[in-house]
């Protein structure tokens, strides 16, 4: 008796533990797998996907000859960026190093890879630049279908401010345009539309973006505590997903949101304890820069 109540036991531990890790959300890998290996690159992208994310997500940027490229920052950050005669680009002199005025072949210059990154001392540091998203999403295509893997998701940031329209951004009904047009040809290459999601801190580019295809899923990211009314008004329409910053995640947003018919995806959760709370509020999605750290969450 004693030997069947322990067994009881154990199962049930097991059934508990099975029902509070087990779970269905949206996994998406932060500029790829940013705390692995050099964000935003290609082999960031592949290794995420190596990680099982349901999402790639990304952030673009215009070159002078107009080329979507993939980059955080619409000039070579001094973190990661290393000169053309090999020596590191500084905090004073980054913004200089303005993509909006360089061709593409002047970017590829530029490595963005071989000295890792001081906030990431588990990535790998290695040779490489900054890609067209064209040529990343290929790249990907190509690997998920090599590995007989399930479709990925695209989760792809519009860079934009309205204080630099002009210097370092293009203004928002160009760029709405300028992506529009790529992301069409890609998409009659792989049937994109249906996984793609396009995001913005600027309400601006999302609203042009919305009038060339509505039926393109939209976020609006968030990093301030003003209300709900105070974003979809502006944009005149309720998006498809609410992306706050983590901490300013609660129970009543999360409800709101679902009330308002957007799933909630918060940004970047790199501690499992804190994805593990966001999940019980009933978030949506994770990103992340550790997306091999979620796979006890799956």
């Amino acid at each position: 008796m004693r030997l069947i109540l322990i067994l009881f036991l154990a199962l049930l531990l097991f059934a508990c533990t099975t029902e509070e890790t087990s779970r269905t959300f949206d996994l998406q890998g932060h500029r790829g797998a940013r705390g692995l290996l050099p964000e935003n690159t290609i082999p960031s992208f592949l290794i995420a996907i190596d990680h099982d994310v349901d999402t790639i997500e990304f952030d673009l940027v215009v070159t002078k000859d107009r080329q979507i490229l993939i980059s955080h920052e619409p000039w070579f950050h001094h973190h990661i960026s290393t000169k053309p005669n090999g020596t590191p680009v500084t905090e004073e002199e980054q913004m200089e190093y303005n993509i909006y005025d360089m061709t593409y072949e002047e970017t590829q210059q530029f490595d963005v890879g071989m000295r890792g990154h001081v906030n990431f001392p588990n990535q790998q540091p290695m040779e490489v630049t900054k890609p067209l998203m064209r040529d990343a999403i290929r790249a990907i295509e190509a690997y998920v279908q090599e590995m007989n893997l399930d479709p990925v998701w695209y989760n792809i940031e519009m860079k934009s401010n309205p204080d630099l329209y002009g210097e370092y951004y293009p203004y928002p009904a160009e760029y709405a345009e300028l992506l529009y047009e790529e992301l069409k040809t890609l998409h009659t290459e792989f049937d994109l539309f249906n996984r793609i999601n396009i995001q913005s801190f600027d309400p601006a580019t999302l609203i042009e973006f919305r009038q060339l295809n509505p039926e393109i899923a939209q976020a609006i990211l968030v990093s301030s505590d003003d209300p709900f009314e105070a974003y979809l008004d502006e944009l005149g329409y309720t998006p498809e997903i609410w992306s706050p910053n983590y901490n300013r995640v609660t129970p009543d947003i999360v409800q709101e949101a679902h009330q308002r018919g957007m799933k909630v995806i918060p940004w970047t959760i790199n501690n499992v304890d804190e994805m593990r709370r966001q999940l019980d509020m009933g978030v949506d999605g994770i990103i992340t820069d550790y997306p091999d750290s979620a796979a006890v969450l799956r």
